[in-house]
């Protein structure tokens, strides 16, 4: 297997020597993976992205751990190894690391599901690395040049390892603006892409992505989980499918049988891949689609007085940086207010946010109090986070939280 025709990355990483202040060299003896430009105290003359960034403790002169270093980012040293045992980052170094990452999915494998993600950033070792796998296609998710210089080693073992046929490459903005690298967004490194839309497999039922064009890796695959969840609620029952993109939570209710289902989503083109989905299984019940914003049409369905057995709302990030908390944190009441309306007589109110700045237990809360704050009995049933391919290495890590609100009248 030869990926060098395509991936030009000329550069010889070298090692840099490391010290840190006291405060960054205790977070990397607590396993966090990021170093930040303002805790390195001394490091070798003329860094480079890509170098190798190897941490000497302040007191004793041994290496605490290894990261590559990162010229671009605020987060200047991103670690892959944090041990004070020996490592060599080399071929071997990253294989193992995949197979250990391999091994955590096993589980989920034994599901009929051949859709999973098989390294979640720096929560496998990897960061700002993605890998997705989609039937035979693995799609890798650069969000930074650090990993150019070894990226050839760990597609190979990657490929391995997943037993992938293709392998498509997607490129962060930043990466894609490069001239260190002749790739493009989108390319196919290995293998033959027959078709960019992909079809896949996740707990029975059949989905599809646009590994080429589709959002980050061409799907979501961390809310697995719940769609199946919601799935079973969903029997015999309307259902509302709020930021319903590619259509996760209305396809697998169509599955199981709901009466009726509404996808509502800003973007038609994510309408069409939904109802696409829908068709990829077979189904009883009828598919509606609504297109427009999501604050503006659910004052419209509840101005029409029209409620739903099962609501889901699902939307993207309201907080992409702190001076976003707050403003993220009215948008989450105001759709737990909104989303009660429109929930029927003892019915399912689903409640999520992919916010990592805005913690679990602040989410929860506001959804508790914007329900209590109203008429309506009501109980938590249950309170979920990422799907099992989607491990937690350290706290920021951690984005994805999701509530199941039972009205009792």
């Amino acid at each position: 297997m030869n990926f060098s025709e395509r991936i030009v990355s000329n550069y010889q990483p070298k090692n840099l020597a490391v010290k840190l202040t006291s405060k960054g060299e205790q977070h990397v003896m607590k396993n966090h993976p990021w170093v930040f430009s303002n805790s390195i105290e001394k490091i070798s003359k003329d860094p480079k992205t890509g170098d190798l960034a190897i941490i000497f403790g302040r007191k004793k002169n041994k290496v605490v751990g290894i990261g590559l270093y990162d010229s671009d980012s605020p987060i200047r040293i991103k670690m892959i190894h944090t041990s004070s045992e020996k490592a060599v980052v080399n071929e071997t170094f990253f294989h193992e690391k995949i197979e250990k990452a391999y091994q955590k999915r096993n589980t989920l494998l034994q599901t009929n599901t051949n859709s999973y993600r098989l390294i979640f950033g720096e929560n496998d070792g990897f960061p700002s690395f993605i890998a997705d796998v989609y039937d035979t296609v693995l799609v890798v998710k650069l969000y930074s040049e650090i990993w150019l210089p070894f990226l050839e080693t760990i597609l190979k073992s990657l490929q391995e390892i997943s037993k992938a046929e293709t392998i498509v490459i997607r490129l962060s903005r930043n990466v894609q603006k490069s001239t260190n690298h002749n790739l493009k967004d989108g390319d196919v490194v290995y293998g033959v892409l027959e078709n960019e839309v992909v079809e896949f497999v996740e707990h029975n039922v059949n989905f599809s992505a646009n590994v080429i064009k589709g959002h980050k890796t061409g799907y979501f695959l961390d809310h697995r989980a719940n769609r199946k969840r919601v799935g079973e609620f969903s029997k015999n029952k309307t259902v509302l499918d709020v930021f319903s993109y590619a259509g996760g939570f209305s396809v697998h209710a169509l599955y199981n049988e709901a009466k009726e289902v509404t996808s509502l989503d800003i973007s038609k083109q994510a309408l069409e891949i939904a109802v696409e989905n829908g068709k990829l299984n077979e189904y009883s019940g009828v598919h509606k689609t609504i297109a427009g914003d999501a604050f503006e049409e659910l004052r419209k369905l509840i101005q029409n007085k029209i409620t739903f057995d099962v609501v889901v709302i699902d939307p993207p990030s309201f907080a992409k940086q702190a001076s976003e908390i707050e403003l993220a944190k009215k948008k989450y009441a105001q759709l737990a207010r909104l989303g009660a309306k429109l929930t029927a007589r003892k019915g399912l109110l689903v409640l999520a946010s992919c916010s990592s700045r805005v913690v679990a237990d602040d989410f929860f809360d506001i959804n508790e109090d914007v329900l209590e704050s109203g008429k309506r009995r009501f109980k938590t049933e249950l309170k979920t986070y990422h799907d099992s391919d989607h491990p937690i290495g350290f706290p920021e890590g951690a984005y994805l939280k999701c509530a199941y609100y039972r009205f009792l009248e």
